[in-house]
């Protein structure tokens, strides 16, 4: 090192962005940087700890990473930029120096002189920094993984050539596959290494989870998040998953994570999980190999002699458990994903044609398979449609609804008032049949990019079902009526007509049963 880069870095340290805690703060990045630097003499632990929260106010450490640039502060650096230079900035973790060391520390797990199990333990050596790491540190990791390992675009420019003289000659194919390697970043290298250690594929799913909410604020982690989902679309295929039954007898650990990850009808206690999990019904969850002990999703069903109308007896802890010779209709009542960071990775199409098999094979006289779903989306679209709704009534059907409210307040807002109480509304009146009628149009008008804008109807009818029945009243919880004004829906999976209805969704139109037709504007 130079006398005046010496001179200029020891004066940084007496600047007043230089604190105290910053100074204890890079002498413990920099002393852990040495320790992953040292890997000829350091030994690799035998568990690595799951990535936690670096303090109590970082319980979600993704978005606090984000670099904060508010009025007139300057835009955030890249990584090469700040490699460059001799001083962070103040919102940054990291320094130069630190940045580089962490660059050297990534570079030297996808060195390709190195063993799979070598690069695997370099990566096992960074993971620990990671879970000791700030969220600001953290944020900083997953830039350099994002901007320094991204394909070289001279090779791929020189690839691209080659491929294009190669069109319509013998060469093509090997043009091709050159072109191909060619894109390939090195990212997706340094994510191969960091599974090959025993906790790497864990480790990842958790930075990935923690990493999603930093994205809407710093798109320059797009490429990392692409990447990841990318990998994990291929490690978590359906073909290396197991599909296990979850019952009352399966491991506590097990049943508490079920109650954990449930996320269309909160469990509230010990007796509700046990109803849960009682003879007429079935739990089935996806399981991968790395992650042996925890469903990646899992579905509840109930067995039924008729298509359910009401969530109620579904959960009704006192209820006599049905006849199982006498159930003809399995209702899938509840599909939970339970790792935020698979984001992206589609698995439930498969979970419900496994569980529908599995079911076939264990009750054969089980004839009709349908769900009773949520309508997420539709409270708040309602609010913002409701007038443009009005518009499509006949001048009588708004004259019904005007006298039913009994108010000279603004139609819209009362409207909106009685769909949050609609638990007292009858459907047959002409507040409750308009409120139907919104939500038919709402789940089989209401598209975009080709594809329904409720999430739950996207699922479902994408995996070839259809829409069957709305039915009122049907969830009278808080969260029922925040939703969807206390309605559900049925989504019939008819076995001999999946393909059927996925070429009618694909041409743009939703497969729906004459129920809801005649529930349409």
């Amino acid at each position: 090192m130079s006398t005046s880069n010496w001179i200029s870095r020891k004066v940084g340290n007496l600047m007043p962005g230089k604190t105290a805690g910053k100074k204890a703060a890079e002498k413990a990045a920099e002393k852990a940087t040495q320790t992953a630097h040292d890997s000829s003499e350091a030994a690799a632990p035998a568990d690595l700890p799951k990535p936690q929260p670096a303090n109590a106010q970082a319980a979600a450490p993704g978005p606090a990473a984000a670099p904060a640039v508010t009025g007139s502060r300057r835009s955030p650096r890249s990584t090469t930029e700040r490699m460059k230079a001799t001083f962070r900035q103040d919102d940054e973790a990291l320094s130069p120096r630190e940045l580089r060391h962490k660059l050297a520390e990534l570079q030297a797990v996808v060195d390709n002189q190195v063993s799979e199990v070598e690069g695997g333990r370099r990566a096992r050596l960074l993971a620990l920094w990671y879970t000791a790491a700030t969220p600001e540190q953290r944020h900083d990791l997953w830039l350099l993984m994002s901007e320094q390992f991204v394909a070289d675009p001279q090779v791929i420019q020189q690839a691209q050539a080659e491929f294009d003289a190669a069109q319509g000659t013998p060469d093509q194919a090997v043009a091709e596959v050159n072109f191909r390697r060619a894109t390939v970043s090195r990212r997706r290298r340094l994510l191969q290494r960091f599974s090959a250690f025993a906790e790497g594929i864990r480790f990842l799913v958790d930075l990935r989870a923690e990493m999603l909410p930093a994205l809407k604020s710093d798109k320059r982690l797009q490429a990392l998040d692409v990447e990841m989902e990318y990998m994990f679309s291929t490690w978590f295929d359906v073909g290396f998953l197991d599909l296990r039954r979850i019952s009352w007898n399966s491991p506590a650990s097990l049943i508490e994570k079920l109650i954990k990850y449930e996320s269309v009808h909160d469990i509230k206690s010990w007796a509700d999980m046990k109803n849960r999990l009682d003879s007429d019904r079935r739990c089935y969850g996806f399981f991968h190999p790395s992650l042996p002990n925890e469903p990646l999703i899992f579905v509840e069903v109930a067995l039924v002699d008729a298509i359910a109308s009401s969530i109620t007896p579904l959960l009704d802890e006192s209820a006599d458990a049905v006849n199982l010779n006498k159930a003809t209709t399995a209702i899938f009542y509840s599909i939970s994903n339970t790792q935020g960071g698979l984001r992206g990775v589609s698995f439930g199409d498969s979970l419900i044609k496994h569980v529908v098999d599995v079911l076939k094979a264990e009750f054969p006289h089980l004839k009709t398979f349908a769900t009773l779903s949520p309508i997420p989306g539709f409270r708040a679209w309602l609010g913002k449609n409701v007038a443009a709704m009005m518009t499509r009534l006949d001048e009588k059907a708004r004259t019904e609804i005007k006298q039913a409210l009994h108010s000279n307040a603004e139609l819209t807002a009362q409207l909106l008032t009685d769909s949050q109480k609609s638990q007292v509304l009858d459907v047959k009146s002409p507040v409750g049949r308009f409120l139907m009628q919104c939500a038919a149009h709402y789940l089989s008008r209401e598209m975009a990019d080709g594809k329904p804008i409720d999430p739950v109807a996207r699922f479902h009818l994408g995996n070839g079902a259809r829409i069957e029945r709305l039915n009122w009243g049907a969830d009278p919880s808080i969260k029922g009526m925040k939703q969807s004004c206390g309605m559900m829906v049925n989504y019939l999976y008819d076995l001999k007509r999946l393909d059927k209805h996925r070429t009618q969704l694909a041409q743009g139109k939703i497969p729906v049963s004459r129920e809801i037709e005649s529930l349409k504007f």
